[in-house]
Parts: C-alpha cells; structure tokens; sequence
C-alpha cells in the first residue's frame, strides 16, 4: 500500500483552517445604515415606531401581504403576526453609524463631535438594554485618500464606547468601504490590530465589495492574510454599477451584472465562515399614500426575493418602511418550504423516502439542514 503523501498533514490542516464549512449561525438578515449627524440612542426605537406606523396605516390585514408582498395566502397570519412582533420588539439586527457617503465630508472638529455624539448614544443603549445585537460604524475609505480622518473616528468612537460603558459591547464590527486596492485591506487590518492593542478587546471588519476592481482579489485564503479579521463582505450596487458604467435607471441590485459579482462572491468565499450581505434599494415612498406606499414596499420585496434566491440572506436597509418589506419577505421566503425540508431531513436520517419522486444526495441534505438552521435563526 503507498504511503501517506509527503505533506499532506500540513495541506489538511491548512484546508481545515481555511475551508471549516461551519454550519451556519444567526447572521442579520439586515444591516441598517444611519448617518452619524441623524444617529441617536432613540434612533432604533424611532425606525420602529416609524415601520409599526406604516403597517397600521397601510395593511389593512394578513390577506393584503399576499398582494402587497406577494407573501402566499396560507402564510398571511403567521408573517403578518411575525412582522409584527418583530418591529415591535428588535426592529434593528445590525446596526452602522455612517461616516462616509451618507454622511459625507465635514470639517474635522465637526466629525470628531460627531464620533463622541455616537459614542455616548451607543453607550446609552447598551445601557439601556436597546443596542442591536450587532453594531459598529462604517469609516471612510482609504480610497479616497485621507485614511488618517478614517482611523482617527473609528479610534474616537471605541474610546468613548469603552470609557462610558465599561467595555465595548459585544457584537461591534466595522463597515470597510471602496475596497479599490488589495493593499488597503492589509493596512485596514494592522490599524485593527494596534487598536486591539490599545484597548485590549478583538476586532473584525467587513469590508465592501463595491468595485469591479475587487473582484480579482477575492479568494478563500483572504482572511488568513488578514489575521482572521474579515468577517463580511458586503455587496454596494450603486458604487459597482455606476463603476462599470450602467446607465442610472439599471443601478439596481437584479441587474445580471450584480449578479456575476454576487457569484464572484459566493465563489471566492464558499466553506470559509465570511458572511456575505447584499446591497440596498436607494429609495422611499413617494408619498404617505398608500398606493405609494404599496409601491415602494413591492419593489423592496421584489429584490429581497431576488437576493435570497441567490443565496444573499443579508442586504441593507435604508428607510424605515423597508424594515416592513424586509421582514415579510424574509419570512415568508422561509416558512414557505420549512415543513417540507424538514420532511425530507426527517426521512433521510429514518432511510426511508421521502415522497414526491425526490431522491436526495447528502449535500443536498446538508442544504436542507443548512436552510433550516437559518430558517431557526431567523425567524421570531
């Protein structure tokens, strides 16, 4: 019998480092950006409120989600009660206080007002028992060539975090953004560690995958070259789009070019434990009428569909009113096939059939656990 091959201890132990192809754990279905100047401790309590009212206002009832969000009929109560509740009680997963394009270029003095603001706000929710279960800031990027400011707010904001809270509460992650050069990574990465340094606690960034120019440099041993810091990547469609030179009325996210990029990040980052997140929908309702209303709600629902579909359980959220889209889609999307998968899983660990024609393979029932995992983890 031929021996072992030379090395091959080595190579399996790097695969498993690099590929652990762990089951999946609660991950947001959203990220909800807020620009820093607009953020306070109220502020997830306000996009609550804002969402309840908008479903009182504007849903007469379970029935409505079916034309509404194209939720099927036999699930209208159970999402409907489920959104509600939601909003009521964690209306925010994840949480960014924005300082770069929504909040744009302010005088340093003002920004560093700004970081401090934040900082008090965030330690008040967590007092308070309010802070969303994952937080962080998204600084601006090195792209633009000032990665001193950068630095010097995310800095601004874990020491006044950390000095009123006692601690930095758990869940903190920094939004990266207009990741033009692989090199910024690196840099980003090393400014983490000496902040780790500085305040004795871990940090992990995601960054943004914002740029035709980032693709090349996707690939499954990225996070170890970063010290195992990535923790997400996040898909920016108008930055993409615009980059590659769609015209404004195709900047949407279920162009077939975000779907190449989406794939190209699927494929790079597959079995490595880095989350991925999809982009947003650049826009409210019209008006405060609910044909308006309606019309913005089907549209965000069209592309959460769109996502999910595609294996992007994440994306962001920019208005209140897409809290209501977000969670009715997402949640339907999962009770819709949970009994059935569940079945399939069932009658293959019990060696039976499981009906139907279907004839499962083992990864195909390590898609139905996985499915079902985020369906539990998901759903209130």
């Amino acid at each position: 019998m031929p021996a072992v091959p030379e090395g091959f201890a080595g190579t399996y132990r790097l695969q498993q480092a690099r590929y652990p192809m762990a089951a999946p754990g609660w991950q947001p279905v959203h990220t909800v950006y807020v620009p820093a100047d607009r953020f306070s401790a109220s502020t997830v309590q306000e996009w609550g409120d804002h969402a309840l009212g908008l479903v009182k206002a504007h849903l007469s009832g379970p029935d409505e989600l079916t034309e509404v969000f194209g939720v099927p009929g036999a699930l209208g109560a159970a999402v409907h009660e489920r959104v509600v509740r939601k909003l009521s009680t964690e209306p925010v997963e994840d949480l960014r206080v924005d300082f770069e394009d929504g909040y744009g270029v302010r005088p340093g003095p003002v920004e560093d007002e700004h970081a401090q603001r934040a900082a008090e706000a965030v330690a008040s929710m967590y007092a308070a028992g309010t802070l969303p279960r994952r937080w962080g800031p998204r600084v601006k990027s090195f792209a633009d060539g000032d990665p001193e400011r950068s630095v010097r707010t995310l800095r601004a904001l874990l020491a006044g975090v950390i000095t009123r809270a006692g601690e930095l509460p758990g869940g903190f992650t920094v939004t990266f953004p207009k990741v033009l050069m692989e090199a910024y990574l690196g840099q980003f990465a090393a400014v983490l560690a000496e902040l780790e340094g500085e305040f004795g606690v871990r940090l992990r960034f995601e960054m943004q995958v914002e740029a035709p120019q980032t693709l090349p440099f996707l690939r499954g041993d990225l996070n170890e070259t970063l010290g195992g810091r990535l923790a997400a990547a996040h898909f920016g469609v108008f930055d993409y789009t615009a980059a590659i030179g769609l015209p404004p009325h195709e900047q949407r996210l279920d162009h077939p070019a975000c779907d190449h990029a989406r794939h190209v990040m699927q494929t790079a980052f597959a079995g490595t434990g880095v989350e991925l997140s999809d982009g947003s929908l650049a826009a409210s309702p019209a008006s405060e009428l609910t044909r308006d209303v309606h019309a913005l709600w089907r549209r965000h629902a069209e592309l959460v569909r769109h996502s999910l579909r595609y294996g992007f359980y994440q994306g962001w959220d920019m208005h209140p009113s897409h809290l209501v889209s977000r969670f009715a889609t997402v949640y339907a999307f999962h009770l819709a096939r949970y009994d059935a998968y569940q079945e399939r899983v069932r009658a293959w660990e019990e060696r039976r059939s499981a009906g139907g024609g279907v004839m499962d393979e083992p990864a195909t029932i390590r898609t139905l656990t996985a499915a079902l995992r985020r369906a539990d983890a998901a759903l209130p």
